[in-house]
């Protein structure tokens, strides 16, 4: 907030207390009028305008989304939005409220870009090149291998051969460091502010710097002074003892400038570009000295935060703005604050230090994972001696059953015996390295402390174990497993989804009774540029928690509360108890309303023992399927490996190029056929039942089962949206996807020439404490959704309009045509003067 608490948001709520059981009549045509369209939404004959929309009529924001997109559409009525209604929860104090605005004007179109569509020859060209760059990267890839490989078995004993793995990994590693850079500078040369038309020419070089410079090895180096060096290699201006931790990595780096001591936080977005209606549209981020960027943050083109800035959690700079020198700002669009977000004092960190964690870090790379990744085929083939068979001259041994067998068991005993395994590391390393952390206390980064912390945090957040006991009555178990305290366990069978992340479990408590959406990641350490210090992070009891929610070992949150879709946790003010959150920055809203207490029948005694059982033993099977379709998965791979192994004697590397290929279309195609058999006898569609539903189990298990993961490889390729359309996503021509993720792919509809940011979501449903919501979501032709957007339920984007970076697009609600909306919850928005943002 700036400079006063939450609360004093909601102020407008004492103005106009409700009248239980009476009507006051309308006393300006505002109000006559906004009951009007009330009473028509909520389908009752009158509106007290005295009446409190939550408490007394029932509303809840489904609803009242409803009423504003009606109102909006009054040319005698001021805009309203959902922070309005939440504000202001009754006519009366609804339209004092409004009544200083202007009558809602024509919707101005968005600012418009330059370049003209790409056509369909352009488009399939597109493709056909990335296709040809794929194909031409992975024969090279497969050739190098099956050279080096053979270099490697030619060693005479084990230290011969252990040499060799060094010699040949560290020579590949370098190769693959260093090419990215190369071709980089030899396709772009240095990036400039411009813009590229997609699927053109220009766009095919782009997207290969794009995918080489990701998937370049020093990009695992993050949180390390190499990772520093890499983007300064890309032509990134960074200044001395700066600490980058989002493993967001950015692209046009000539455009990032980052200033001395400067820290940047987990899951930030700065990417120096950003799609838009058609176009890459590259710009500058600039960063002082000093500057502090929180965790789950986005920064568009053409922003900057001067020296000693700083930006909050969850928030976010739209193209054009900048914070000046030494202030301090927060929420999305961000606005300025008093809150310090810096709060770990500095530590000794030279350049020594640095360099000497960097060079450890070499050394570990060179003689521990480079030989085991490169010796791991050696290892294997010596653990099950029927697969050594394919490499040896003589009869093709994949004619032989017995070799299909022996395959499928050694699979399975790779893919099975690979959970209790992880489980037992789970159980003892990062109990042990935690006895080194002292929580409260500041260390310095890149000693032997930083190596501890970053260890626990790498280990005990495996997304596949949390994947498998999420959604289950099995994933308070496991987190406690992990070291959460959770208190006395209310069991409900969803109290997780599945992603949950941590810095540290041991420091991670969940108070009773509290249920959380998926993609929690609790901030339970905080960094400088120079040191860090791990806290406890504690959510109250009784609380439920939306989806995509960063929270802060500082958050001011107590019992009973709700905490919206990517709301921006306040660590600022009085503990807030008994209350919704919303927004960011975040504002009061009712903990909840009459529709989501439909079910809470079933929230204890028999009904729920009952229920609560059912649940157990569709999920046990849900989670069987899953560990099921991952080893059959696993099983084809190492079929289609052993092919090209069988086959290399005879054809040489151009087999094992072609296996290379070969694994990710059927990977696609296999995911793609479960995920379709999942919902073959019961189709996703709207659905307002209880968790305690069948329907809602069977819901569970398609977001369980089937994997999405494989989908990242062809973000920004007209190939994603063939995927998509297989998968039953509703697809227009020619739409542009950078990495958006669709929770309920047939429910969405997606019009032609969309453009889709990476990191944008379209979520077909909502949970809501025991209640489960969904609906279907449309999206106009020729939209755009921002870097890091969220797209709730039962959503219409009308043609042409736009969704700025970071917003949070709420159930229900109604975009119109061409019209520009941001801002989490998100509304029409405008510069001061006016004018929309860029």
């Amino acid at each position: 907030m700036v400079g006063k608490p939450v609360e004093a948001l909601t102020s407008g709520q004492e103005e106009s207390p409700p009248l239980r059981g009476g009507y006051d009549e309308p006393a300006a045509d505002t109000e006559r009028i906004l009951a009007e369209v009330l009473a028509d939404v909520v389908c009752v004959g009158q509106v007290s305008v005295d009446s409190h929309f939550f408490d007394e009529l029932g509303a809840d924001s489904l609803v009242m989304a409803h009423f504003c997109a009606r109102v909006r559409k009054r040319a005698d009525l001021p805009s309203v939005s959902m922070k309005d209604v939440y504000r202001h929860p009754t006519i009366r104090s609804l339209a004092t409220a409004l009544a200083d605005s202007a009558p809602a004007s024509p919707v101005e179109p968005s600012d418009s870009v330059s370049a003209a569509p790409a056509g369909m020859p352009q488009y399939v060209l597109c493709g056909a090149l990335q296709l040809l760059t794929f194909l031409g990267y992975s024969c090279v890839l497969a050739l190098v291998t099956a050279r080096g490989y053979e270099w490697i078995s030619a060693g005479a004993g084990v230290i011969d051969v252990y040499l060799r793995s060094i010699m040949f990994g560290a020579a590949g590693l370098l190769v693959l460091c260093v090419l990215p850079i190369l071709v980089k500078w030899t396709l772009i040369g240095r990036w400039k502010p411009r813009e590229i038309r997609i699927w053109s020419l220009g766009y095919v070089r782009f997207w290969i710097v794009k995918t080489l410079v990701r998937s370049d090895p020093l990009v695992l180096f993050i949180g390390s002074p190499i990772y520093a060096l890499y983007l300064k290699a890309l032509g990134a201006r960074i200044g001395r003892g700066v600490a980058v931790f989002s493993r967001n990595m950015p692209v046009c780096t000539d455009l990032l400038v980052i200033g001395d001591g400067t820290v940047i936080r987990k899951d930030s977005f700065f990417n120096c570009y950003r799609a838009r209606a058609g176009v890459i549209q590259v710009g500058p981020v600039n960063l002082g000295k000093d500057v502090v960027v929180s965790e789950a943050t986005v920064l568009d083109i053409e922003t900057s935060l001067g020296n000693g800035a700083q930006l909050g959690h969850a928030s976010s700079l739209h193209s054009g703005q900048a914070v000046p020198d030494g202030e301090h700002w927060h929420g999305s669009p961000a606005q300025p604050t008093q809150v310090e977000y810096q709060v770990v004092s500095p530590a000794g960190c030279g350049a020594l230090r640095r360099a000497t964690h960097s060079v450890l870090q070499l050394v570990a790379v060179l003689l521990l994972y480079v030989p085991l990744a490169v010796g791991g085929a050696g290892m294997l083939l010596a653990l099950a001696p029927q697969l050594r068979a394919v490499l040896e001259p003589g009869p093709a041994v994949l004619t032989n059953w017995t070799f299909f067998l022996d395959t499928l068991a050694a699979s399975a005993v790779l893919f099975f015996g690979a959970v209790p395994l992880l489980l037992l590391v789970l159980a003892t390393v990062p109990r042990l390295l935690a006895r080194a952390i002292t929580p409260g206390r500041v260390y310095p980064l890149y000693g032997f402390h930083y190596g501890v912390h970053r260890a626990i945090a790498f280990v005990t957040n495996r997304r596949f174990l949390t994947r498998l006991f999420g959604d289950s009555s099995c994933i308070v178990h496991y987190l406690r497993f992990l070291g959460y305290d959770l208190s006395r366990i209310e069991q409900t069978g969803s109290n997780f989804g599945t992603e949950v992340r941590h810095e540290t479990p041991y420091l991670s408590s969940v108070g009773s009774g509290t249920m959380v959406a998926d993609g929690l990641s609790i901030i339970n350490a905080d960094f400088s540029s120079t040191s860090f210090r791990v806290s406890r992070a504690s959510i109250g009891a009784r609380n439920f928690l939306g989806n995509r929610i960063a929270y802060p070992s500082r958050g001011r949150t107590g019992d009973n509360c709700l905490l919206a879709t990517k709301v921006m946790v306040p660590v600022d003010g009085e503990i807030r108890e008994g209350v919704g959150l919303l927004g960011s920055p975040s504002f009061e809203i009712p903990r909840s309303v009459q529709r989501d207490s439909t079910f809470d029948g079933l929230k204890s005694g028999e009904k729920l023992r009952s229920r609560l059982a059912s649940k157990n033993r569709h999920n046990a099977a849900t989670m069987g399927l899953f560990l099921l379709v991952g080893w059959i998965h696993l099983f084809g791979v190492t079929l289609l490996l052993s092919g090209a192994a069988d086959l290399y004697a005879s054809f040489g590397a151009s087999v094992i190029a072609l296996a290379y290929v070969l694994v990710l279309p059927f990977t696609a195609v296999y995911f793609v056929l479960v995920e379709r058999a999942v919902t073959a006898f019961h189709p996703l569609g709207p659905l307002f039942c209880s968790i305690y539903d069948l329907r809602f189990w069977r819901r569970e298990r398609f977001w369980k089962v089937p994997s999405e993961t494989y989908l990242r490889i062809f973000n920004g390729t007209p190939f994603k949206n063939v995927i998509w359309r297989l998968l039953g996503v509703q697809l227009g021509r020619r739409v542009f996807d950078d990495g958006c993720y669709l929770t309920e792919r047939t429910m969405v509809a997606i019009g032609d020439g969309c453009t889709l940011n990476a990191g944008s979501v379209i979520q077909c449903h909502s949970q809501e404490d025991g209640t489960f919501k969904s609906d279907r979501s449309t999206i106009g032709s020729g939209c755009t959704l921002g870097v890091g957007a969220f797209v709730h339920y039962g959503v219409t984007i009308g043609n042409g309009a736009v969704l700025a970076p970071d917003s949070f697009l709420m159930k229900g609600e109604v975009v119109p045509e061409h019209a520009r909306w941001g801002g989490n919850p998100a509304r029409q928005i405008r510069r001061n003067n006016g004018e929309e943002w860029k």
